[in-house]
């Protein structure tokens, strides 16, 4: 038996390089919730983005499961971890908490193992393709060219997405003049993505994908709320663009209930939200039961190495905020020019370390 000896987590919260906001929120700091697992003098390191009171759950709540199992019996600590929660609630902070220490898990088993993270799950591809994400709705004009330029002429990344939906889906007028410039900047041969984070109702959203035809945006996400099973389904049947959802899901019921309502054309799953990279696999599988692809929401370098080893997958989103978090406070961070990344071979588990001297300065938890 390799027995867990400690269990640690802190919270860092990176201020925005300039305000941000979607079509439902706005917001102006990341807080990124690192837990770290060790065993035999090895690290294993996992992480979320969520309130910093994930830190006292999981040190308060979680650590008690965690500390003394065996490090390579991964789905009984998780199985342990899901039973504890019971009374908080399965998603949420509990569900953040989960999936960070899951991570770290299976980061942790693979370093003991002397291994990266893609060779204990196996490999489906040798890459993923990634699409850049932000175009916030609070960027000028000049600000969301120069970031798309970057993207698609800078780093050759085919596939971006721009936020719409601005201010709960009353400056319609506004969102469809930002699609128009993308296109415009991106040219005609990459591909043009939406995110209004349910911002609209449904028969708005037809009406605007209608009008947004003319610029070929071929994904549409979150036209209406995620927990509007009935409006994207309706708004999925009557446009052209894929509907994407899923990003909230905690735990399988939620993907579940999505797929069987023939809501989406391709799941999204969060591992740092639906409970690691366990959540992941199980959640990629009922997407595959329903023939629909997977996407990997946010956190991209954590997203890698899960990713690489699923064979339903579409693509990873290269998110702003968490780029600049990820490659300032990691070793290791992937390079997405070409439009794919690939999962680290040259260094066991997922290959990313914490960088302490970096991270310091953040820390508030």
């Amino acid at each position: 038996m390799t027995a867990i000896r400690a269990v640690r987590a802190a919270a860092y919260r990176v201020p925005t390089d300039q305000p941000e906001a979607d079509g439902t929120l706005v917001w102006d700091t990341t807080t990124l919730v690192v837990a770290e697992v060790d065993a035999e003098e090895i690290v294993g390191t996992g992480w979320t983005y969520a309130p910093a009171a994930a830190v006292s759950f999981i040190t308060e709540t979680l650590t008690a499961v965690v500390t003394g199992a065996d490090a390579f019996d991964i789905p009984a600590i998780w199985t342990a971890m899901v039973r504890q929660v019971r009374n908080a609630g399965r998603t949420g902070i509990a569900g953040y908490a989960i999936s960070a220490l899951d991570v770290a898990l299976w980061d942790l088993k693979a370093r003991l193992l002397g291994i990266p993270l893609v060779r204990l799950f196996g490999a489906a591809r040798p890459d993923v393709p990634v699409y850049g994400s932000g175009g916030f709705t609070t960027y000028s004009d000049a600000t969301t060219g120069a970031q798309l330029r970057q993207w698609v002429h800078g780093q050759g990344i085919p596939r971006v997405k721009i936020k719409i939906g601005e201010s709960s889906g009353t400056a319609a007028d506004r969102d469809l003049h930002r699609v128009a410039l993308a296109r415009r900047v991106i040219g005609a041969d990459a591909e043009l993505y939406v995110d209004a984070n349910g911002g609209y109702t449904a028969k708005q959203a037809v009406r605007l994908a209608t009008r947004m035809g003319e610029h070929d945006v071929r994904w549409f996400e979150e036209p209406v709320s995620s927990d509007d099973l009935a409006g994207l389904r309706l708004v999925r049947m009557r446009i052209d663009a894929d509907v994407a959802a899923g990003e909230y899901g905690g735990d399988l019921t939620y993907f579940t209930r999505m797929c069987q309502a023939g809501a989406v054309d391709c799941l999204q799953i969060d591992a740092t939200r639906c409970g690691g990279y366990t959540g992941w696999f199980g959640a990629a599988v009922i997407a595959a039961a329903h023939h629909l692809q997977v996407s990997a929401h946010c956190a991209p370098n954590l997203h890698v190495p899960v990713a690489t080893a699923t064979a339903n997958l579409r693509h990873i989103e290269w998110f702003h905020d968490h780029v600049r978090i990820e490659t300032e406070l990691f070793d290791g961070a992937a390079d997405p020019t070409g439009g794919a990344v690939h999962p680290r071979v040259d260094a066991p588990g997922h290959g990313l370390t914490l960088r302490p001297g970096a991270a310091a300065g953040y820390r508030v938890a």
